[in-house]
């Protein structure tokens, strides 16, 4: 059962704990210099290998092992997420627009985050992205080991090497397939182009770029969280931190512009998204990383300093209650692929053959200053919303096996500027590993699937529950063949989601009977693709609130809660799949093969209770 990922893996730690215990009751020497190595030597091997444990780097493992795909998933960190970890706690951003929600993996994250976390606690959503992770059967998974080498066969990558200084463990790591989803494109050991920087105008032709040739990037954010609270509390910073006046926020005023806007420093507590605490742009994100952080850190006190101290009281009842443990990056490495995707692939929409993701952010470009910089810190220029991402974008031009995902991927400093937030990056991490399993299926680097499987990449993905621009899913050829009450044929319209005003859904009550596929004939189906309704367009309550104290969330109450499906055999109708605690919104199910000449798809709980109907998007037989 999905809803029963957390129980599971506590149950399967519970049998490891045990064969652990039995082992170590065994009676060994003591270990000494003599018979004990200080490091341990290790090797494993996986068909496909993901360096980088953040949403791209989850959601690629993930899709590569639910497609029989053997993954090892390396992680330099103690916990998963990245960015949006307990760590850095940036917020998951994506397409803008209600339509334009990512769904895949990246929504059944969330769900099971309303799940297991409704006070939406950062640390246990750090739990909920391990839980997913781990009860994939064919994902190994090695936290706290950073890579730090590969070798090399041919040009080809054949194992990366890494260290992990829990276990005082150095990794060899063989694979077939590498997908670097660090952010840092620490697989550039491997001789792979790459860019760090902006690029001249014209070599593009972007005009949004009005300066280039040089290394400097987007910075670093650190992040504070606040709590509300009765009573005022003093505030005392390090002496280390920085002094800030009123005469250091001064705020411009550029004109007005219909499809430009800025974004500037916010120095009061409602909003609570310090996002503008920014630095390293002009120096090397990845190189001055120590610096960068002692810096932010000084900053960041110094920001809190002023406001909670200063006269007006406008922080009077706030606390500061956390402070990030890493400043969160967004941009440093981009590889180099097929296609270099730029500011003008973006405006134009990104009408690409081989799309196989999306996006839908502005081209939002902070500027390298960041937090030093007078005035505005970022200028956005509105663009199409979605806009596709190639997969030409997403694998290396000169080492053949080697994959991207997130923000390292093939673009232009402008490109980034879109393509960099989470849910973004999200939805290429899925379109690599779902890539990846097809081309070890069928003995291919990324650049045969590109030329002889990217129809067969595309149709797995919306399958699998991924939208991409410009097209709808193909429903099944069962699907298709049977005949429907004409109230229902948004079921498979193929479209599974509300579109442009139009609700492509079905609305049923608890134990309503309505929704039936039938056929002249008995035809063999042996399982169902379902698509509920988990109310994306409500993306606020998707959001883990940067300040500490809120209310719990709630699963979306069009939800179906419980389900069945029936197949009609021989006359009657006989239950042959039935979950009473579903919390996905995409569900793909199996069940013994039958000979049925009708299927249907009964609703038996909404998660808003006796009374709420669920709305359900998509129904097809298989």
């Amino acid at each position: 059962m999905v809803g029963a990922c957390l129980v599971g893996m506590v149950c399967s730690a519970r049998i490891a704990t045990s064969d652990l215990a039995d082992a170590g009751r065994e009676t060994k020497p003591m270990r000494t210099e003599a018979n004990s190595p200080v490091v341990l030597e290790k090797e494993m091997s996986a068909d496909f290998v993901v360096v980088g444990g953040g949403l791209s780097g989850i959601c690629a493992a993930i899709s590569a092992a639910r497609h029989g795909t053997k993954t090892v998933l390396v992680q330099d960190r103690p916990m998963l997420g990245g960015n949006c970890s307990s760590e850095m706690r940036m917020g998951i951003m994506g397409a803008h627009g209600d339509d334009n929600k990512e769904a895949g993996i990246l929504e059944e994250l969330q769900l099971r985050n309303f799940y297991y976390n409704p006070l939406m606690r950062y640390t246990l959503w750090d739990d909920v992205m391990y839980a997913t992770v781990v009860e994939e059967k064919n994902i190994t998974l090695l936290l706290n080991t950073s890579v730090d080498g590969v070798e090399m066969d041919g040009g080809r990558i054949v194992a990366v090497k890494a260290w992990n200084g829990n276990a005082y463990t150095r990794w060899k790591i063989r694979g077939k397939l590498f997908a670097d989803c660090s952010g840092d494109g620490i697989l550039r050991l491997s001789g792979a182009k790459f860019r760090i920087g902006r690029e001249f105008p014209e070599e593009f032709g972007e005009d949004y770029t009005q300066v280039g040739g040089d290394h400097r990037t987007m910075g670093n954010s650190i992040l504070l969280q606040l709590r509300k609270t009765e009573e005022h509390h003093p505030f005392h910073a390090p002496p280390w931190a920085y002094k800030f006046t009123d005469e250091d926020f001064v705020n411009d005023k550029p004109p007005k512009e219909k499809k430009k806007y800025y974004s500037y420093k916010r120095l009061y507590p409602d909003n609570n998204n310090f996002w503008w605490i920014e630095f390293g742009g002009n120096i090397d994100t990845i190189g001055d990383a120590n610096l960068i952080q002692y810096e932010l850190k000084r900053i960041a006190y110094g920001v809190w300093d002023y406001m909670k101290n200063h006269p007006d009281g406008r922080c009077k009842n706030y606390d500061l209650d956390w402070i990030g443990a890493l400043p969160g990056k967004r941009e440093s490495t981009r590889f180099v692929g097929p296609h270099i995707l730029t500011q003008h692939d973006v405006m134009a929409g990104g009408h690409f053959e081989d799309v196989v993701a999306y996006g839908g952010w502005s081209l939002d470009d902070h500027h390298p200053d960041a937090f030093w910089k007078v005035g505005h810190l970022s200028e956005h220029h509105k663009c199409p919303s979605p806009f596709g991402i190639p997969f030409d974008c997403l694998y290396s031009v000169n080492v053949p096996n080697l994959m991207f995902a997130g923000r390292d991927i093939s673009c232009t400093h402008m490109g980034l500027s879109s393509l960099r937030v989470m849910a973004t990056c999200a939805t290429m991490g899925q379109a690599v590993g779902t890539a990846a399993a097809i081309a070890l299926r069928d003995g291919l680097d990324p650049a045969g699937v590109r030329k002889d499987r990217i129809a067969e990449l595309q149709d797995t993905l919306e399958d699998d529950d991924c939208m991409l621009p410009y097209r709808w899913r193909k429903v099944s050829v069962l699907t298709r063949a049977a005949t429907v009450a004409p109230a229902n044929e948004n079921l498979r319209n193929g479209i599974d989601r509300k579109w442009k005003k139009a609700d492509n859904g079905v609305w049923v009550k608890a134990g309503d009977e309505t929704l039936v596929y039938s056929w002249t004939s008995p035809q063999r189906v042996s399982g169902a693709r379902i698509v509920f309704d988990s109310n994306m367009t409500f993306t606020g309550k998707r959001m883990l609130k940067l300040e500490a104290e809120h209310g719990r969330r709630p699963m979306p109450k069009m939800l179906a809660k419980g389900f069945r499906i029936d197949a009609r055999v021989g006359g009657e109708w006989k239950t042959v799949f039935k979950d009473d605690l579903n919390i996905m919104r995409f569900r793909k199910v199996s069940f013994q093969p039958v000979d049925a000449d009708a299927l249907r798809l009964v609703v038996t709980e909404a998660w808003g209770g006796a009374g709420e109907k669920a709305h359900v998007f998509a129904l097809d037989a298989l």
